[in-house]
């Protein structure tokens, strides 16, 4: 068995074993990889770039005695690729730069890398570099994905308008029913029982088909919950919204099932489902067409129709009485002192 984390040099060239030659959808993309300076990516013309990047942070994103190595190393590749779904764009290459206590065991690293890996290849992106470093403060994780999407033709934020109607995809408050209970038991649950939390799926391929279907007027992904992801719709569009209550998904967990509360479906946040909007004009075309409302499944994935946009800025909950009242944004925010709702 092997002890704590390989050398530097050593760490690097592992990794680049374990995952460059499997990396084979990534090839086409990326000319070189790991081993120089700087990634060599050639994307075809006509296309943007598009770049973000992620923490994730022992004792803030994950417990080492609550999560599994390979679970780590998904939820932090979703973190980024769910960025790139959210833009209606395609991943293309992802780094990784990883801090790592001494006496951390280096079978944990290589579950992680597996995890992180096995994700990224499945929508079609290879580990193309980053950095690896010492840490005296946990693990520490800083993942970047690089992605493309036609160019002119990324979904932005800033596209919502008032009439616009609001939809979400799969379940919320999944993830947050999760973290609740290993916060109540003080101890880890069966991730077979909660896979949003531990295995998330971004939604790469909705956020295409909303893309090419021209349906998205806005979109987010809702890494910090319904809540704050709204907000940022809300702010970047410069207008309001309505949200009902028995609209939600409410996700099923647990053993034996549960639903999960609204406050977890509105607040949660890491579902890394895909939150947006669609122009009313285009919704009221295809339910001419349809006769029913805009897809209720759109690219194998359950959408549902939870509010509208506003002219009049701010958020506001509709009760199943019909009363309205205020909505903050109460999802994860870094430096933010937490309040109750």
């Amino acid at each position: 068995m092997e002890s704590v984390p390989l050398a530097e040099k050593a760490l690097i060239a592992k990794i680049r074993q374990m995952t460059w030659q499997r990396a084979r959808s990534a090839r086409q993309a990326v000319v070189a990889g790991i081993g120089d300076d700087c990634a060599v990516l050639r994307t075809e013309s006509g296309l943007d770039t598009l770049v973000t990047s992620d923490f994730s942070l022992e004792n803030v994103h994950f417990r080492c005695d609550w999560h599994s190595p390979d679970s780590v190393g998904q939820r932090c590749a979703a973190r980024g690729l769910s960025d790139i779904a959210a833009m209606g764009g395609t991943p293309v290459a992802i780094f990784l730069s990883l801090a790592l206590p001494a006496e951390l065991p280096q079978r944990w690293v290589d579950r992680f890398i597996r995890g992180l890996t096995a994700l990224a290849q499945r929508h079609g992106a290879g580990l193309a570099g980053g950095d690896t470093a010492q840490s005296s403060a946990g693990i520490l994780a800083d993942i970047l994905v690089v992605g493309t999407v036609p160019k002119g033709r990324a979904i932005l934020r800033s596209g919502a308008r008032p009439g616009d109607l609001i939809f979400v995809s799969g379940e919320l408050g999944g993830s947050a029913a999760a973290v609740h209970e290993m916060e109540k038991r003080q101890s880890k649950v069966n991730p077979k029982h909660y896979r949003q939390h531990f295995y998330p799926e971004p939604r790469i391929e909705l956020g295409n088909a909303l893309r090419e279907a021209g349906l998205a007027s806005a979109m987010i992904d809702t890494s910090d919950g319904l809540s704050t992801d709204l907000a940022h719709i809300c702010d970047e569009s410069h207008v309001g919204a309505e949200i009902n209550i028995a609209a939600l998904p409410l996700a099923r967990v647990g053993f034996p099932l549960r639903q999960v509360g609204v406050h977890e479906a509105l607040h949660g946040g890491e579902d890394y489902e895909l939150l947006f909007t669609v122009p009313s004009i285009v919704a009221s075309a295809t339910r001419r067409r349809s006769m029913k409302k805009i897809p209720q499944k759109f690219a194998g994935v359950r959408l549902t129709e939870i509010g509208r946009i506003t002219a009049k800025r701010g958020m506001l909950l509709r009760n199943p009485d019909g009363k309205l009242q205020k909505l903050s944004p109460h999802g994860w925010e870094h430096f933010h002192k937490r309040q109750a709702n």
